[in-house]
């Protein structure tokens, strides 16, 4: 079976540029929160337990599947759960499809993770920055980037950023949706990858539920920041 192109869709203003492009039957398109009404032919919508019914779509077309907690806490455990991979539905969504889809490339549009104090904040209008949060998962937003790139670049997978936003919280290369079917995983400073994840083992902050935030109390925000330093002393360009 072809290894597939995975596209994730945020809700940033422009997520709109992916309306429009012709969709290869190598592709397939996952849907965070609201950026399932920005195409109807989507194929994962992925949500928190907390995405409001009225929100989602009253209906599915055939192939179309909904991902939930129950299925994408499982896959982010596999790669070090939610303290250390960062508690972002952008991640999130890497993380199920680089677990639960095995593809070849992940692209992301719309997670660049800005939100100005003008203009629209997602391709809506006005939303909450969800990520601006106080929150032990989002002290670092770079390093947290950093680290799936390395984890999805160690699977054999590319990952790069669609955005043409002059701002972004998001590490990895930029790229042309044409230039997806060439790419080719990154090269990283393999033995800081294996030292980046020696030190979280040996946090051992991990929360099998993933309900981390129940347990906040029992992570020191000083560990995770020197977690993240070691992620982001793993890559030698962070863009491109």
């Amino acid at each position: 079976m072809t290894r597939k192109t995975i596209i994730v869709m945020g809700s940033g203003p422009g997520v709109t540029k992916s309306q429009n492009v012709p969709r290869k039957s190598s592709e397939l398109f996952v849907a965070i929160n609201n950026a399932w009404r920005v195409r109807n032919d989507w194929d994962f919508l992925i949500h928190p337990e907390d995405f409001p019914e009225n929100r989602r779509p009253k209906l599915l077309r055939e192939g179309q599947r909904i991902v939930g907690a129950k299925d994408y806490v499982p896959v982010q455990n596999e790669f070090g759960g939610f303290v250390y991979a960062g508690g972002t539905m952008a991640f999130t969504a890497g993380y199920w499809a680089l677990g639960a889809l095995k593809p070849r490339v992940i692209a992301m549009i719309g997670c660049d993770m800005v939100y100005p104090d003008k203009g629209p904040t997602h391709f809506y209008g006005h939303g909450k920055a969800d990520p601006l949060r106080d929150d032990i998962t989002l002290r670092s937003l770079e390093a947290k980037s950093v680290r799936f790139w390395a984890l999805a670049s160690r699977a054999g997978c590319a990952v790069v950023n669609l955005s043409t936003a002059q701002r972004t919280r998001l590490t990895f290369p930029t790229a042309c949706h044409s230039e997806l079917e060439k790419l080719r995983p990154t090269q990283f400073k393999e033995n800081r990858v294996d030292k980046a994840l020696q030190a979280e083992a040996a946090a051992n902050y991990f929360v099998p539920s993933g309900r981390y935030w129940e347990e906040k109390s029992n992570f020191d925000p000083k560990v995770v920041d020197a977690i993240d330093r070691l992620w982001l002393d793993a890559v030698e360009h962070r863009k491109s």
